[in-house]
């Protein structure tokens, strides 16, 4: 008889949630998605809106290539070190020059200086 504890109640809906908004974000459709990894897109809408459990291969497979970090969802407990929101940022900046960059620092500056409060 098996002993070990599969009381395991992990709920991988968010995980799916952050694959699917990852997906998107690249402008990829479930289909094309689909093709890519040889899987249905039944079986992939299922992860990214049921919470189903995917397959190892196929998790790494989508968790490679959309560059999420898992930690923020399995180790609630502890900040991540980089959410997936993040990395996928820092990933689009990469491909900027530093034209492109000067635009995106002054977004930025002009956003933290909003949060700042009145005097």
């Amino acid at each position: 008889m098996d002993k070990r504890n599969n009381d395991f109640d992990f709920d991988f809906t968010p995980i799916g949630q952050a694959i699917k908004n990852a997906r998107k974000a690249k402008g990829m459709t479930r289909e094309q998605l689909a093709r890519i990894v040889d899987y249905d897109p039944r079986h992939l809408q299922a992860i990214e809106n049921e919470g189903q459990y995917p397959g190892m291969e196929l998790f790494i497979q989508l968790i490679t290539m959309f560059d999420i970090s898992v930690d923020e969802y399995i180790h609630t407990g502890s900040k991540a070190e980089k959410s997936s929101v993040r990395r996928r940022v820092d990933t689009l900046l990469d491909g900027l020059d530093d034209r492109e960059l000067s635009v995106i620092e002054a977004t930025i500056n002009g956003l933290c200086k909003a949060k700042e409060p009145e005097e």
